[in-house]
């Protein structure tokens, strides 16, 4: 069987898929392409359907099940260029988990706007790293080298492939901005957007719409955190007023169980497609050896809180209680206070381990905002009056004053100084909670306040032990009210254990 292309000075023979050899490319000075360039008269005009006949005529599957066969796209893969390709769409999202072939198909794409696309095509392929984008390019070298009227049309270098019968060129660069200025891309793909920075977007989306027909297309797993120019995308996608924007997510259905694989199905195209090329039992295997947020995230395609959470997923929710602490109950209390702008926190718990938040004061993003101190100090106060409290811990970063007062008023062997920066307290307290949370020997009142603070929580390894911090610096992720949790159930627990803790000699 042959596939014939005609041009109007030569007809080229395509060796069918079943006896195509591979054409060692070498290096060095590329010589002039001396073949005609292909015609693709009687093809389809619609984009979409002129790509996914390009694989199937052209591409061969590179490595893999299936390698040295067509690549055929199965449907799912159809599906997901029909979307991006439509007509008017700029933007194309594509959430997937890992091992559905999203970088193979990229690459069989970047090759497709390369000899289909418009008039001196530009691909560039935006990665995390040069690494992580060579590896499109290796798989695209790859596809050109198993099919020869690719191979004698492609010059191939060492940083980029060309077609001069396109003035086409593929190029894989670093998620840098400095690196993305200066470009006319007819398509831009993003592997794996998740790793990319809201600057290096704009990096991106700023070289766009110098063509009548541009596409930039990002095919990732979902990010690790709500602070992420993707999951701005996916909510951008999910509110359906953009008709430039095409969003396509494969995701298992929330609340199902890791082990649930009616559930890896939903997720994993590649399990149930028409040519399955994702082993079952291989996903099984990875999925045991991962954390349950990381295995969430990455082979179930779910947007988890805190893939590289403090406390592993669902466990803070299984200590919810619904319990109401009494007045006049023995209890301690513990403050994490901001001088200014952040966030502060002053949360309470029982001697037997039940936590609740008293008060919380949040900056709701006013530059402006100043912690209300008065009002913060009038909550303490009523905390007082309300529980008969044993010892009150408090952070005296910025609130020094209000400590001596607070002292002054409530009794100075209750009051206590607590620095939530020492390594040497802080870190064995991280651990009290850690541990009474995974076997459930703390209970909370389920505030959603208190629970995101406690999501936001990232370990922070020490020689000390785990601590807890926000997931970069400056984020907007608070986590003062998990930080006085954990001092608030180490005061509770020790004071439980001693009747003499209000004289002992601390220096935190």
């Amino acid at each position: 069987m042959k596939f014939e292309f005609h041009s109007a000075a030569a007809v080229f023979a395509v060796p069918a898929p079943s006896s195509r050899r591979s054409f060692v490319i070498r290096a060095g000075p590329k010589g002039v392409v001396g073949v005609e360039p292909l015609d693709w008269k009687g093809w389809p005009r619609d984009r979409a359907r002129k790509r996914v006949r390009f694989f199937r005529d052209f591409l061969t599957i590179p490595r893999g099940k299936g390698a040295g066969k067509s690549f055929i796209l199965q449907p799912f893969q159809q599906e997901i260029v029909s979307g991006a390709f439509a007509s008017g769409i700029r933007t194309a999202l594509v959430s997937i988990p890992r091992a559905n072939g999203k970088t193979m198909m990229a690459a069989g794409l970047a090759l497709a706007e390369l000899f289909v696309g418009p008039p001196s095509a530009e691909v560039l392929v935006i990665a995390s790293d040069q690494r992580q984008a060579n590896i499109t390019l290796r798989y695209a070298r790859r596809m050109v080298e198993l099919n020869p009227v690719l191979a004698e049309r492609v010059q191939v270098y060492a940083d980029r492939l060309y077609l001069p019968e396109n003035d086409a060129t593929l190029l894989p660069l670093p998620a840098e901005p400095g690196a993305l200025h200066g470009f006319d891309p007819s398509l831009l793909i993003v592997d794996e957007l998740h790793v990319v920075t809201e600057a290096v977007w704009e990096a991106v989306t700023s070289v766009l719409g110098k063509r009548s027909e541009s596409l930039t297309l990002a095919i990732s797993t979902p990010a690790t955190s709500a602070d992420s120019i993707m999951w701005k995308l996916v909510e951008h996608g999910r509110s359906g007023t953009d008709p430039s924007f095409y969003l396509k997510e494969f995701a298992a259905p929330d609340g199902c169980a890791v082990d649930d694989r009616d559930a890896w199905r939903i997720a994993n195209p590649a399990l149930t497609c028409p040519k399955p090329f994702l082993a079952e039992d291989g996903l099984a295997s990875a999925i045991r050896t991962l954390r349950e947020p990381v295995a969430r995230q990455l082979r179930l395609g779910q947007w988890v809180t805190g893939v590289d959470a403090w406390l592993p997923f669902g466990a803070w929710d299984a200590c919810k209680r619904d319990r109401t602490v009494s007045p006049g109950e023995r209890v301690v209390l513990a403050f994490d206070g901001s001088a200014s702008g952040d966030s502060t926190a002053l949360v309470g718990c029982t001697l037997d381990g039940h936590i609740w938040l008293e008060g919380i004061w949040e900056n709701p993003g006013d530059p402006r905002w100043r912690v209300p101190r008065a009002e913060v100090s009038n909550a303490v106060d009523l905390a007082f009056e309300k529980y008969s409290v044993a010892a009150m811990a408090c952070d005296p970063w910025g609130w020094r004053s209000e400590l001596e007062q607070w002292g002054e008023r409530h009794g100075e062997r209750v009051v206590i100084e607590w620095n939530t920066a020492a390594a040497q307290r802080m870190a064995p307290a991280t651990d009290r909670l850690y541990q009474a949370v995974v076997t459930k020997q703390v209970t909370h009142d389920g505030d959603p306040r208190l629970a995101a603070h406690i999501a936001h929580c990232i370990a922070k390894p020490t020689p000390m032990g785990d601590l807890v911090s926000k997931d970069k610096k400056g984020s907007p992720r608070k986590i003062d009210a998990a930080v006085a949790a954990i001092v608030a159930y180490e005061l509770a627990a020790v004071h439980s254990m001693t009747k003499t803790y209000q004289s002992a000699s601390f220096s935190y």
